[in-house]
Protein backbone atom coordinates (compact mmCIF):
# COMPACT_ATOMS: atom_id res chain seq x y z
CA UNK A 1 0.00 0.00 0.00
CA UNK A 2 2.38 2.87 -1.01
CA UNK A 3 -0.11 5.74 0.09
CA UNK A 4 -1.49 5.89 3.22
CA UNK A 5 -4.02 8.83 4.62
CA UNK A 6 -3.69 9.14 8.43
CA UNK A 7 -6.61 11.47 9.60
CA UNK A 8 -8.66 12.56 12.59
CA UNK A 9 -11.95 10.58 13.25
CA UNK A 10 -12.75 12.95 15.95
CA UNK A 11 -12.19 16.89 16.71
CA UNK A 12 -8.42 16.73 16.60
CA UNK A 13 -5.93 15.62 19.28
CA UNK A 14 -6.52 11.81 18.93
CA UNK A 15 -3.00 11.24 19.14
CA UNK A 16 -2.65 11.05 15.32
CA UNK A 17 1.55 11.79 15.62
CA UNK A 18 1.93 8.88 17.56
CA UNK A 19 0.43 6.73 15.22
CA UNK A 20 2.24 8.49 12.16
CA UNK A 21 5.67 8.17 14.27
CA UNK A 22 5.24 4.56 14.09
CA UNK A 23 4.48 3.81 10.92
CA UNK A 24 7.15 6.36 9.62
CA UNK A 25 9.32 3.55 10.27
CA UNK A 26 8.36 1.25 7.62
CA UNK A 27 7.40 4.59 5.60
CA UNK A 28 10.05 6.03 2.62
CA UNK A 29 7.89 9.43 3.14
CA UNK A 30 6.03 11.19 5.08
CA UNK A 31 3.63 14.23 4.52
CA UNK A 32 1.67 16.72 6.05
CA UNK A 33 -0.64 18.26 3.50
CA UNK A 34 -3.11 20.82 5.57
CA UNK A 35 -3.80 23.35 8.40
CA UNK A 36 -0.31 24.96 9.94
CA UNK A 37 0.85 25.67 13.58
CA UNK A 38 -2.44 25.66 14.88
CA UNK A 39 -1.97 21.59 15.20
CA UNK A 40 -0.03 19.83 17.77
CA UNK A 41 1.82 15.94 17.87
CA UNK A 42 3.08 15.05 21.11
CA UNK A 43 5.46 12.07 20.13
CA UNK A 44 7.16 9.93 23.19
CA UNK A 45 10.20 7.89 22.85
CA UNK A 46 11.80 6.97 26.13
CA UNK A 47 11.98 9.37 28.28
CA UNK A 48 11.66 12.82 25.80
CA UNK A 49 8.65 14.20 24.88
CA UNK A 50 8.32 16.08 21.66
CA UNK A 51 5.87 18.90 20.36
CA UNK A 52 5.88 19.82 16.67
CA UNK A 53 3.36 21.73 15.20
CA UNK A 54 4.54 22.56 11.30
CA UNK A 55 7.22 19.51 11.00
CA UNK A 56 5.86 15.87 10.19
CA UNK A 57 6.40 13.58 12.85
CA UNK A 58 8.44 11.52 11.06
CA UNK A 59 11.40 13.70 11.01
CA UNK A 60 12.15 11.55 14.35
CA UNK A 61 13.41 8.97 12.35
CA UNK A 62 17.08 9.32 10.60
CA UNK A 63 17.14 8.54 6.82
CA UNK A 64 13.04 9.56 6.24
CA UNK A 65 11.98 12.19 3.52
CA UNK A 66 9.58 14.58 5.27
CA UNK A 67 7.48 17.11 3.62
CA UNK A 68 5.34 19.94 4.77
CA UNK A 69 2.77 20.03 1.29
CA UNK A 70 1.46 23.20 -0.47
CA UNK A 71 -2.21 22.91 1.69
CA UNK A 72 -0.29 23.81 4.77
CA UNK A 73 -0.15 27.22 5.84
CA UNK A 74 3.61 28.15 7.31
CA UNK A 75 4.50 30.47 9.83
CA UNK A 76 8.08 31.04 9.02
CA UNK A 77 9.47 31.70 12.45
CA UNK A 78 7.24 28.46 14.03
CA UNK A 79 9.27 26.38 11.65
CA UNK A 80 12.56 27.85 11.84
CA UNK A 81 12.14 27.45 15.68
CA UNK A 82 10.92 24.21 15.54
CA UNK A 83 14.08 23.05 13.12
CA UNK A 84 16.56 24.54 15.51
CA UNK A 85 14.62 23.04 18.51
CA UNK A 86 15.31 19.60 16.87
CA UNK A 87 18.60 20.41 16.00
CA UNK A 88 19.75 20.96 19.38
CA UNK A 89 18.42 17.64 20.14
CA UNK A 90 20.42 15.83 17.58
CA UNK A 91 17.63 15.07 15.18
CA UNK A 92 18.41 14.83 11.82
CA UNK A 93 16.36 17.68 9.80
CA UNK A 94 18.57 17.52 6.20
CA UNK A 95 15.40 15.14 5.06
CA UNK A 96 13.01 18.17 5.58
CA UNK A 97 11.45 20.02 2.20
CA UNK A 98 8.94 22.47 1.99
CA UNK A 99 6.69 23.05 -0.79
CA UNK A 100 7.61 26.57 -2.67
CA UNK A 101 3.83 26.77 -3.45
CA UNK A 102 2.90 26.54 0.71
CA UNK A 103 1.44 29.64 1.44
CA UNK A 104 3.26 32.17 4.35
CA UNK A 105 1.37 33.16 7.57
CA UNK A 106 2.29 37.09 7.62
CA UNK A 107 1.68 39.26 11.00
CA UNK A 108 -0.85 40.65 10.08
CA UNK A 109 -2.63 37.64 10.02
CA UNK A 110 -2.58 37.50 13.47
CA UNK A 111 -3.34 40.36 14.06
CA UNK A 112 -6.49 40.32 12.05
CA UNK A 113 -7.28 36.65 13.92
CA UNK A 114 -7.21 38.21 17.01
CA UNK A 115 -9.21 41.25 16.16
CA UNK A 116 -11.36 38.91 14.42
CA UNK A 117 -12.34 37.23 17.70
CA UNK A 118 -12.66 39.92 19.95
CA UNK A 119 -15.42 41.28 17.73
CA UNK A 120 -17.58 38.05 18.30
CA UNK A 121 -17.42 37.99 21.50
CA UNK A 122 -19.27 35.67 23.24
CA UNK A 123 -19.93 33.88 19.96
CA UNK A 124 -16.05 33.47 18.66
CA UNK A 125 -15.13 30.27 17.19
CA UNK A 126 -12.54 29.55 19.76
CA UNK A 127 -9.48 29.59 17.18
CA UNK A 128 -5.97 29.26 18.04
CA UNK A 129 -5.57 33.21 17.03
CA UNK A 130 -2.63 32.22 14.90
CA UNK A 131 -3.30 33.61 11.89
CA UNK A 132 -4.32 30.35 10.17
CA UNK A 133 -8.26 31.37 9.13
CA UNK A 134 -7.02 35.23 7.10
CA UNK A 135 -3.84 32.99 5.86
CA UNK A 136 -6.45 30.52 3.94
CA UNK A 137 -8.28 33.95 3.24
CA UNK A 138 -5.72 35.35 1.18
CA UNK A 139 -4.72 32.48 -0.40
CA UNK A 140 -8.64 31.86 -1.66
CA UNK A 141 -8.35 35.71 -2.92
CA UNK A 142 -5.67 35.39 -4.87
CA UNK A 143 -3.53 37.67 -2.07
CA UNK A 144 -1.22 34.94 -0.87
CA UNK A 145 2.55 35.31 -0.41
CA UNK A 146 4.03 31.95 -0.87
CA UNK A 147 7.40 30.18 0.23
CA UNK A 148 8.46 30.81 -3.29
CA UNK A 149 8.62 34.51 -2.71
CA UNK A 150 10.68 34.64 -0.39
CA UNK A 151 13.50 34.16 -2.36
CA UNK A 152 12.89 37.10 -4.65
CA UNK A 153 12.51 40.53 -2.83
CA UNK A 154 11.06 42.54 -5.47
CA UNK A 155 7.85 40.02 -5.46
CA UNK A 156 7.92 39.93 -2.03
CA UNK A 157 7.88 43.30 -1.21
CA UNK A 158 5.10 43.64 -4.19
CA UNK A 159 2.72 41.21 -2.92
CA UNK A 160 3.23 42.47 0.57
CA UNK A 161 1.49 45.86 -0.48
CA UNK A 162 -1.39 44.20 -2.35
CA UNK A 163 -2.29 42.08 0.11
CA UNK A 164 -2.35 44.66 3.18
CA UNK A 165 -3.86 47.31 0.63
CA UNK A 166 -7.91 46.24 0.52
CA UNK A 167 -6.72 45.44 4.99
CA UNK A 168 -5.81 48.60 5.83
CA UNK A 169 -9.41 49.70 7.69
CA UNK A 170 -9.24 46.83 9.50
CA UNK A 171 -5.70 46.69 10.69
CA UNK A 172 -6.28 50.93 10.92
CA UNK A 173 -6.53 50.02 15.61
CA UNK A 174 -3.00 48.39 15.17
CA UNK A 175 -1.48 50.62 12.49
CA UNK A 176 1.50 51.47 14.07
CA UNK A 177 2.26 48.26 15.31
CA UNK A 178 6.18 47.99 14.47
CA UNK A 179 5.14 44.54 12.78
CA UNK A 180 3.66 45.94 9.90
CA UNK A 181 6.36 48.07 8.73
CA UNK A 182 6.80 47.27 5.02
CA UNK A 183 10.79 47.68 4.80
CA UNK A 184 10.94 45.55 8.38
CA UNK A 185 8.51 42.82 7.50
CA UNK A 186 9.98 42.80 3.50
CA UNK A 187 13.54 42.01 5.56
CA UNK A 188 12.54 39.47 7.92
CA UNK A 189 10.86 37.32 5.56
CA UNK A 190 13.63 37.76 3.71
CA UNK A 191 15.74 36.41 6.55
CA UNK A 192 13.62 33.78 6.93
CA UNK A 193 13.52 32.34 3.38
CA UNK A 194 17.53 32.50 3.27
CA UNK A 195 17.59 30.26 6.66
CA UNK A 196 14.71 27.42 4.92
CA UNK A 197 16.28 28.10 1.44
CA UNK A 198 17.77 24.40 1.27
CA UNK A 199 14.31 22.90 2.46
CA UNK A 200 12.47 24.81 -0.81
CA UNK A 201 11.32 22.36 -3.06
CA UNK A 202 8.78 20.89 -5.56
CA UNK A 203 7.19 18.58 -3.19
CA UNK A 204 4.38 17.34 -5.35
CA UNK A 205 7.51 15.87 -8.04
CA UNK A 206 8.64 14.23 -4.83
CA UNK A 207 5.70 12.24 -3.88
CA UNK A 208 5.19 11.73 -7.53
CA UNK A 209 9.18 10.18 -7.48
CA UNK A 210 8.47 7.88 -4.03
CA UNK A 211 4.72 6.99 -5.31
CA UNK A 212 6.27 5.73 -8.89
CA UNK A 213 8.51 3.56 -7.39
CA UNK A 214 6.30 2.15 -4.96
CA UNK A 215 7.64 3.41 -1.72
CA UNK A 216 5.00 3.56 1.14
CA UNK A 217 4.31 7.11 1.52
CA UNK A 218 1.86 8.66 4.34
CA UNK A 219 -0.35 11.47 4.32
CA UNK A 220 -0.41 13.46 7.52
CA UNK A 221 -3.27 15.09 8.25
CA UNK A 222 -3.91 18.15 11.35
CA UNK A 223 -6.84 18.90 13.06
CA UNK A 224 -9.93 16.30 12.69
CA UNK A 225 -12.91 15.02 10.10
CA UNK A 226 -15.67 17.11 12.53
CA UNK A 227 -13.57 20.45 12.26
CA UNK A 228 -13.60 20.38 8.14
CA UNK A 229 -13.91 23.54 7.16
CA UNK A 230 -17.13 21.76 4.69
CA UNK A 231 -17.91 18.39 6.46
CA UNK A 232 -17.79 19.62 9.80
CA UNK A 233 -19.49 21.08 12.67
CA UNK A 234 -19.20 24.26 10.94
CA UNK A 235 -18.87 27.64 11.83
CA UNK A 236 -16.96 26.10 14.53
CA UNK A 237 -14.14 24.57 12.19
CA UNK A 238 -11.07 24.63 11.12
CA UNK A 239 -10.03 26.53 8.07
CA UNK A 240 -9.01 23.58 6.16
CA UNK A 241 -10.31 20.57 4.95
CA UNK A 242 -8.87 17.65 7.46
CA UNK A 243 -10.34 14.95 5.34
CA UNK A 244 -8.49 11.90 3.61
CA UNK A 245 -9.94 13.69 -0.05
CA UNK A 246 -7.43 16.98 1.09
CA UNK A 247 -4.22 14.72 1.14
CA UNK A 248 -4.59 14.81 -3.05
CA UNK A 249 -4.85 18.76 -3.22
CA UNK A 250 -2.79 19.53 -0.23
CA UNK A 251 0.25 17.55 -1.16
CA UNK A 252 -0.19 17.57 -5.36
CA UNK A 253 -1.15 13.61 -5.98
CA UNK A 254 -3.98 12.05 -7.95
CA UNK A 255 -6.64 10.22 -6.06
CA UNK A 256 -5.08 6.58 -7.11
CA UNK A 257 -2.44 7.32 -5.23
CA UNK A 258 -4.22 6.72 -1.55
CA UNK A 259 -4.76 2.98 -1.40
CA UNK A 260 -5.11 3.07 2.77
CA UNK A 261 -6.83 5.85 4.82
CA UNK A 262 -6.73 5.15 8.63
CA UNK A 263 -8.89 6.82 10.92
CA UNK A 264 -7.48 7.97 14.43
CA UNK A 265 -9.90 7.94 16.85
CA UNK A 266 -9.74 8.23 21.08
CA UNK A 267 -11.93 5.33 22.80
CA UNK A 268 -13.75 8.36 24.34
CA UNK A 269 -13.85 11.82 22.98
CA UNK A 270 -12.94 15.16 23.38
CA UNK A 271 -13.32 18.90 22.10
CA UNK A 272 -10.78 21.96 22.00
CA UNK A 273 -13.26 25.10 21.81
CA UNK A 274 -16.37 25.64 21.33
CA UNK A 275 -18.94 24.15 19.18
CA UNK A 276 -21.22 21.23 19.94
CA UNK A 277 -20.18 18.36 21.08
CA UNK A 278 -23.54 15.76 21.82
CA UNK A 279 -21.98 13.48 24.17
CA UNK A 280 -19.62 15.93 26.58
CA UNK A 281 -19.71 15.01 30.50
CA UNK A 282 -19.56 17.63 33.20
CA UNK A 283 -18.90 14.96 36.36
CA UNK A 284 -16.47 12.84 38.14
CA UNK A 285 -15.94 10.99 34.45
CA UNK A 286 -15.40 13.79 32.75
CA UNK A 287 -12.72 14.80 35.41
CA UNK A 288 -11.11 11.32 35.46
CA UNK A 289 -10.99 11.50 31.51
CA UNK A 290 -9.40 14.76 31.71
CA UNK A 291 -6.79 13.77 34.72
CA UNK A 292 -6.11 10.51 33.19
CA UNK A 293 -6.20 11.24 29.48
CA UNK A 294 -3.78 14.57 30.52
CA UNK A 295 -6.21 16.56 28.13
CA UNK A 296 -4.57 19.70 27.67
CA UNK A 297 -4.11 20.92 23.88
CA UNK A 298 -1.01 20.46 22.43
CA UNK A 299 -0.88 23.71 20.61
CA UNK A 300 -3.03 26.38 23.31
CA UNK A 301 -2.32 24.65 26.47
CA UNK A 302 -6.31 24.66 27.36
CA UNK A 303 -8.16 22.15 28.99
CA UNK A 304 -10.17 19.82 26.87
CA UNK A 305 -13.61 19.23 26.85
CA UNK A 306 -14.42 15.24 27.32
CA UNK A 307 -17.54 12.78 26.59
CA UNK A 308 -18.61 9.35 25.95
CA UNK A 309 -17.22 7.88 22.42
CA UNK A 310 -19.89 9.33 19.91
CA UNK A 311 -20.15 6.53 17.44
CA UNK A 312 -22.98 8.06 15.27
CA UNK A 313 -19.94 11.07 14.54
CA UNK A 314 -17.52 7.99 14.45
CA UNK A 315 -19.53 6.14 11.03
CA UNK A 316 -20.05 9.67 9.70
CA UNK A 317 -15.90 10.22 9.41
CA UNK A 318 -15.23 7.12 7.91
CA UNK A 319 -17.88 7.45 5.18
CA UNK A 320 -16.83 10.85 4.57
CA UNK A 321 -13.20 9.52 3.95
CA UNK A 322 -13.79 5.65 2.78
CA UNK A 323 -11.68 4.82 6.09
CA UNK A 324 -10.05 0.99 5.73
CA UNK A 325 -8.82 1.20 9.20
CA UNK A 326 -9.50 2.85 12.48
CA UNK A 327 -6.56 2.99 14.97
CA UNK A 328 -8.05 3.45 18.79
CA UNK A 329 -5.90 5.35 21.36
CA UNK A 330 -6.20 5.90 25.03
CA UNK A 331 -8.14 2.83 25.94
CA UNK A 332 -6.08 2.75 29.00
CA UNK A 333 -8.06 5.72 29.99
CA UNK A 334 -11.09 3.99 30.49
CA UNK A 335 -9.39 1.45 32.82
CA UNK A 336 -11.44 2.37 36.12
CA UNK A 337 -14.62 2.40 35.45
CA UNK A 338 -17.28 0.80 36.15
CA UNK A 339 -19.77 1.35 33.47
CA UNK A 340 -19.02 2.75 29.66
CA UNK A 341 -21.49 4.33 27.31
CA UNK A 342 -21.39 5.20 23.30
CA UNK A 343 -23.92 7.35 21.47
CA UNK A 344 -25.26 4.84 19.35
CA UNK A 345 -28.22 7.57 18.45
CA UNK A 346 -29.42 11.02 18.97
CA UNK A 347 -32.87 12.86 19.77
CA UNK A 348 -33.44 16.12 19.00
CA UNK A 349 -35.20 19.18 20.46
CA UNK A 350 -38.78 17.49 19.37
CA UNK A 351 -38.16 14.25 19.73
CA UNK A 352 -36.94 12.91 16.50
CA UNK A 353 -34.56 10.32 16.59
CA UNK A 354 -30.96 10.53 14.62
CA UNK A 355 -29.79 7.47 13.72
CA UNK A 356 -26.76 9.40 11.26
CA UNK A 357 -25.52 12.44 11.57
CA UNK A 358 -27.24 15.64 11.18
CA UNK A 359 -26.57 17.82 8.44
CA UNK A 360 -28.21 20.81 10.14
CA UNK A 361 -26.66 23.01 12.99
CA UNK A 362 -29.58 23.83 14.65
CA UNK A 363 -30.05 19.88 15.20
CA UNK A 364 -26.90 19.15 16.07
CA UNK A 365 -26.75 22.06 18.82
CA UNK A 366 -29.80 20.71 20.51
CA UNK A 367 -29.07 16.84 20.08
CA UNK A 368 -29.16 14.44 22.77
CA UNK A 369 -27.24 11.73 22.74
CA UNK A 370 -28.88 8.16 22.90
CA UNK A 371 -26.56 5.32 24.52
CA UNK A 372 -25.53 1.74 24.63
CA UNK A 373 -23.87 1.00 28.30
CA UNK A 374 -21.28 -1.50 28.87
CA UNK A 375 -19.18 -3.06 31.29
CA UNK A 376 -16.21 -1.37 32.53
CA UNK A 377 -12.76 -2.90 33.38
CA UNK A 378 -10.44 -2.15 36.65
CA UNK A 379 -6.95 -3.71 35.62
CA UNK A 380 -4.43 -1.57 34.22
CA UNK A 381 -3.47 -2.32 30.43
CA UNK A 382 -0.62 -0.47 29.84
CA UNK A 383 1.34 -3.55 29.74
CA UNK A 384 -0.51 -5.41 27.38
CA UNK A 385 0.73 -6.48 23.44
CA UNK A 386 -1.68 -8.96 22.87
CA UNK A 387 -5.47 -8.31 22.42
CA UNK A 388 -6.48 -11.66 23.76
CA UNK A 389 -4.59 -10.46 27.04
CA UNK A 390 -6.94 -7.57 27.03
CA UNK A 391 -9.93 -7.55 30.24
CA UNK A 392 -12.87 -9.46 28.79
CA UNK A 393 -14.48 -6.11 28.88
CA UNK A 394 -12.07 -4.23 26.59
CA UNK A 395 -12.69 -6.84 24.20
CA UNK A 396 -16.22 -6.32 24.50
CA UNK A 397 -15.76 -2.55 24.09
CA UNK A 398 -13.58 -2.51 21.32
CA UNK A 399 -15.92 -5.35 19.10
CA UNK A 400 -18.78 -3.04 19.58
CA UNK A 401 -16.98 0.17 17.97
CA UNK A 402 -15.39 -2.16 14.95
CA UNK A 403 -19.04 -3.78 14.65
CA UNK A 404 -21.05 -0.28 14.74
CA UNK A 405 -18.89 1.33 12.10
CA UNK A 406 -18.00 -1.39 10.11
CA UNK A 407 -14.77 -1.10 9.77
CA UNK A 408 -11.58 -2.70 11.29
CA UNK A 409 -9.51 -1.90 14.24
CA UNK A 410 -6.04 -1.60 13.11
CA UNK A 411 -4.33 -0.57 16.41
CA UNK A 412 -4.91 0.35 19.68
CA UNK A 413 -3.04 2.42 21.96
CA UNK A 414 -2.80 1.29 25.82
CA UNK A 415 -0.45 4.10 27.19
CA UNK A 416 1.63 7.14 25.79
CA UNK A 417 4.74 5.71 25.46
CA UNK A 418 5.32 4.70 21.73
CA UNK A 419 5.68 0.87 22.55
CA UNK A 420 2.04 0.99 24.71
CA UNK A 421 0.23 -0.39 21.74
CA UNK A 422 -1.62 -3.11 20.43
CA UNK A 423 -1.07 -4.42 16.50
CA UNK A 424 -3.82 -6.14 14.74
CA UNK A 425 -4.29 -8.00 12.05
CA UNK A 426 -3.77 -5.97 9.09
CA UNK A 427 -2.16 -3.29 11.23
CA UNK A 428 1.16 -4.91 12.05
CA UNK A 429 4.27 -3.27 11.54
Amino acid sequence: MPGLAIVGAQWGDEGKGKITDLLAERAEMIVRFQGGNNAGHTIVRGNEEFKLHLIPSGILHAGKHCVIGNGVVIDPAVLIGELDGLRRRNVAIGGLKVSANAHLIMPYHVLLDHAGEARLGKLEIGTTKRGIGPCYADKASRLGIRVQDLLDEKILRTKIMAAMEPKRQLLRPVAKDPKLDLHAMTEEYLTYGHRIESHIADTAHLCWDALDAGKQVLFEGAQGVLLDLDHGTYPFVTSSNPVAGAACVGAGVGPRDIDEVWGITKAYSTRVGAGPFPTELFDEVAEHLGTVGAEVGTTTGRARRCGWLDLVALRYAVRLNGMTGIAITKLDVLSGLDRLRVAVSYRGKEGARFAEFPYHQSVLHHATPEYHELEGWSEPIGEVRNLEDLPAAARSYLDFIADFVRVPLTLIGVGPARDEVIWLSGGAA
